[in-house]
């Protein structure tokens, strides 16, 4: 399995351990710690078009990630498809100062088309994660990076 290597400093120490980030399926991508209602998350990061593009296409297993955060330039409006997506994902979309703006269930697409799904108003981040993670989130909610 591909895994990426964190480097952390001890608190206790001055050496430097090395530690392996099992990231499963997930190759290519930055991955960074974020705080969402009380829980820290760790996230694989989707900034730049390319990126964002891939997303969790193909990922059938996330390893030691608990998802992927989609990180824009600027506030948008636009949907998110689930094209060559095998495991169902739920999707909170978060605005500039990182507040939750809306959220949804996303199926892997079965048609051709696939659906687009939306939530119909700014965001600048969007976070993907495993069906029923996003449980409990609330209007307010904040993302912290």
């Amino acid at each position: 399995m591909p895994a990426s290597t964190v480097t952390t400093l001890s608190p206790s120490t001055t050496s430097t351990t090395a530690h392996v980030l099992d990231t499963g399926d997930v190759v290519g991508f930055e991955t960074t710690e974020i705080s969402l209602h009380g829980r820290s998350w760790r996230v694989a990061v989707a900034d730049t078009t390319e990126l964002r593009q891939q997303g969790l296409m193909f990922v059938q297993d996330l390893g030691d990630l608990d998802g992927m955060v989609f990180v824009f330039e600027a506030e948008r409006e636009g949907s998110f498809w689930m094209k060559n997506t095998l495991i169902p994902l739920d999707i909170a979309f978060f605005d500039d100062s990182g507040e939750l703006v809306g959220s949804l269930g996303m199926l892997p697409c079965e048609a051709d088309p696939c659906p687009e799904y939306d939530i119909e108003a700014p965001y600048r981040f969007a976070l993907e994660v495993p069906a029923g993670e996003l449980d409990g989130l609330v209007t307010g909610d904040r993302i912290d990076f």
